[in-house]
């Protein structure tokens, strides 16, 4: 059980939470922003030391500190891009007659400032951590990196559910860039590739020879990974995903309630994007997601 059903629990634990808490701080009036940011800034600061120090551990304690400070510096990198604080040079919709590859450069550009910064702190991590018995903190961020650009691929080539309205306000109008359509031939490249990873995860850790801290490692990256997927199909089926984070957004639900809101039928939003999300990931789309986070 501690080698499997307790690090699977807080895998899917800790991406609930912590896509719940940036979508809460992200819907919060802009007026709060400098202030999430600022407190977001030295969590940053802790959180990658903290990931610095339990990179070298090779206990329990170091793996689940290493796991979650990977999860809490995705985190607060998503935060800079759903507060505006770090985006991209254009900050305006979609032309109505754009189309193909410009169609791609601009939304590369909505997001083009995080999507370099993002990059760098991978690179940054992975110098960090080289050569360091505990990867799990890498892998998590790696993770939730990657199937954050799955999601925005698969929401710049359309998909059923774009679930717009969990976009802060002031991103609306990435809702131009994402068409809607019931599927694109992307989407089973990127579950199945998914699914393949996280069979042959789990058999890894299955074996004897990974039993023990090494299984618990692979069993965070696995429940992550299969997390990203599961965001990946609240893109084209209509599950009830908002139910999940109706906690974090008690203003946007009064606003619907009152008729005073953007709303729609469906939301979403995690950090592996969400992932994104993912925060989210969805609402990341070629923002954009992550559900989200994951995270996400």
């Amino acid at each position: 059980m501690t080698d499997y059903g307790f690090p699977l629990l807080y895998a899917l634990g800790l991406w609930w939470f912590s896509t719940g808490v940036v979508l809460y701080l992200d819907n919060l009036p802009r007026r709060t922003f400098r202030w999430t940011m600022l407190g977001a800034s030295l969590v940053m600061t802790l959180a990658t030391f903290g990931l610095a120090v339990s990179s070298t551990g090779t206990g329990l304690v170091a793996t689940y500190l290493s796991f979650t400070f990977g999860v809490i510096i995705w985190g607060v990198l998503e935060m800079t891009y759903f507060t505006g604080l770090l985006v991209g040079p254009r900050k305006r919709a979609c032309p109505p007659d754009c189309s193909g590859w410009r169609r791609f450069w601009l939304a590369v550009q909505t997001s083009l400032y995080h999507e370099l910064i993002i990059i760098a702190t991978a690179v940054f991590l992975i110098l960090m951590t080289w050569g360091e018995p505990n990867q799990v903190g890498t892998w998590s961020f790696i993770v939730l990196w990657l199937m954050r650009w799955s999601a925005k691929l698969n929401l710049f080539l359309g998909v059923p559910n774009l679930n717009e309205e969990w976009l802060p306000e002031h991103l609306r109008y990435l809702r131009t860039y994402m068409p809607k359509r019931a599927m694109n031939l992307l989407f089973p490249v990127s579950v199945s590739l998914s699914t393949v990873i996280v069979v042959l995860l789990v058999l890894k850790a299955l074996e004897p020879a990974s039993a023990g801290v090494e299984a618990v490692r692979l069993v965070l990256t696995a429940t992550l990974l299969a997390l990203g997927i599961l965001e990946h199909w609240f893109l084209v089926l209509p599950l009830p995903d908002e139910a999940l984070w109706a906690w974090a957004l008690p203003g946007r639900k009064g606003a619907a309630q009152d008729g005073g809101g953007d709303t729609q039928s469906r939301g979403r939003g995690s950090l592996a994007s969400v992932s994104s999300r993912p925060g989210p990931r969805r609402t990341e789309s070629v923002k954009g997601v992550q559900r989200r986070v994951v995270p996400g």
